[in-house]
């Protein structure tokens, strides 16, 4: 099944700023484009809207006059339903409500051709719902577009339950004629993103509602120790609170209040007091004209250690052992089986973040995960009450001497970064093994679609096939919620590994 013909029409109801934006995607493409909202005089607004852009288009360089005037020509508002009657495909993009989407359909069914392709931009709704209104189910298929949708390259197609394959192969085929990169997905809750990109908010809300550190500084190690491009409390105030915390509620929700999923009581009370982020003027941070943004904890500076012993190759921070020496600092090496730790002058030992607590060892300080720690410039360290302060210090100034700033929280497992993509990486994988996506899908699906420095997969290869599960298993021994319990599928995968290790 290829793509639509250009020649075929395409319709998209709902005039906002989504419904505009995937009729500029298919307008620019080629296709005549109807707009149609149902309140009076919206479609004229919005294709006004759309023109405008266009202007700008010319005005940067990236579409001729020429094309802007032939775009502009193909695009029509409609004033009723029935004005969509020959489009081979239609989008929807209302309002978020099963029920004002499915009588939208059974509307448009008795209109559109029995050939023509029905889509939902739900981002958040059951796509086999919806379409569970139509006569013929078959034809219906999600179109997940991210905002804004003329810039953003990924598109979720999403099958429900009753879509035929011919459908779906249209859709996505048609998404990528657009110049889009769409993912095949099954309709399940939070298609890929959403879902898997829960416990990026998710672990930084529960480090902050532990006290172990604040947003700012959550946010910066985030950035500059996990390579994200934003933290997700400056991230949560862009979309919106209450959006995110939508979103988050409505996954949750349909797994059945899975504990892996629940909500943060910080974020739901940011909300209930209208605090929903740049919309508002204030969220987690202040954004109103004057305020001062905070900066993040960073440690003064310290002297470095004269030398460290290394006990083992570190594992995914083996790299730091070269950036020690480096940096003029002596590295004694000491064969230890499976030994991930440098012992400090001083006696105290630094360590990576496992998903142990500092108080449960002596003298014990944690640092946690980089993307790459060579390009970080940041390094987030964890400590208790009982840690020395000759071990914090010497820490502190190990990684001052290798030229990142160092940001002291408190004594939580698993720390920011490990904890957060320990659980990105099981939810990938409990993911591809219920057949939501493939691991190629899922890994451009939170590149794309979230900017994810890597995907699940690529870290999972990058950091070692069996590092999540540790994390996850030391951080589910300390909270027995289920919170941290490691899939069934990570289970598999890491055990596999391990025995093919051991056999050769």
């Amino acid at each position: 099944m290829t793509a639509l013909d250009l020649s075929s029409p395409v319709a998209v109801v709902g005039t906002g700023t989504m419904g505009q934006g995937i009729a500029q995607v298919a307008l620019v493409a080629g296709h005549p484009v109807r707009l149609y909202d149902a309140v009076p005089d919206r479609a004229r607004e919005a294709a006004a809207a759309i023109g405008a852009r266009l202007d700008r288009l010319v005005e940067k360089g990236r579409l001729t006059a020429a094309d802007r005037d032939a775009a502009r020509a193909r695009l029509r508002p409609a004033d009723d339903l029935a004005g969509l009657a020959d489009c081979a495909l239609v989008v929807e993009a209302v309002l978020e409500r099963l029920d004002v989407k499915q009588e939208l359909f059974r509307s448009l069914e008795e209109v559109v051709s029995p050939d023509c392709l029905l889509a939902t931009n739900t981002s958040s709704l059951s796509v086999t719902a919806i379409g569970g209104a139509l006569s013929h189910p078959g034809r219906f298929v999600g179109l997940h577009f991210f905002n804004p949708a003329p810039l953003l390259p990924l598109v979720e197609v999403v099958s429900g339950f009753a879509t035929d394959v011919t459908s779906a192969t249209r859709a996505y085929e048609t998404a990528r004629a657009w110049g889009k990169t769409p993912v095949a997905c099954a309709d399940t809750p939070g298609f890929i993103v959403n879902r898997i990109a829960r416990p990026f908010y998710a672990e930084a809300f529960a480090v902050y509602e532990a006290q172990a550190a604040d947003p700012a500084t959550i946010d910066a190690v985030l950035r500059e120790s996990g390579g994200f491009r934003m933290g997700a409390f400056e991230l949560t105030d862009l979309i919106g609170q209450d959006v995110n915390e939508s979103v988050t509620h409505s996954v949750w929700q349909s797994f059945f209040q899975d504990v892996r999923f629940t909500p943060s009581l910080a974020q739901r009370r940011l909300v209930e007091s209208g605090r929903l982020g740049r919309k508002t003027g204030r969220g987690w941070y202040d954004h109103r004209d004057g305020a001062e943004r905070p900066e993040p904890h960073t440690a003064e500076k310290q002297q470095p250690p004269a030398y460290v012993v290394a006990e083992g190759d570190l594992g995914p921070a083996s790299e730091l052992l070269a950036m020690i020496r480096e940096a003029g600092i002596e590295v004694r090496e000491e064969d230890e089986d499976n030994g991930t730790r440098l012992v400090l002058p001083g006696g105290g030992q630094l360590a990576l973040a496992d998903g142990q607590t500092s108080v449960e060892f002596r003298d014990v300080v944690y640092f946690d995960l980089a993307l790459d720690y060579r390009g970080a410039t940041r390094i987030a360290l964890s400590a208790c009450q009982d840690t020395g302060a000759r071990t914090v210090s010497e820490a502190t100034g190990l990684f001052q001497a290798l030229g990142k700033d160092v940001s002291l929280i408190g004594d939580v497992p698993g720390m920011i970064v490990a904890r957060t993509v320990a659980r990105i990486i099981d939810l990938a994988y409990d993911a591809v093994a219920k057949g939501v996506a493939t691991e190629e899908d899922v890994d451009t699906a939170m590149r794309l679609g979230v900017n994810y420095p890597l995907g699940p997969f690529e870290w999972s290869r990058r950091l070692g096939r069996t590092w999540a599960c540790s994390v996850l298993d030391d951080l589910h021994q300390r909270d027995p919620s289920g919170r941290y319990a490691p899939s069934l599928a990570l289970y598999r995968h890491s055990f596999a590994t391990e025995k093919r290790e051991g056999a050769s």
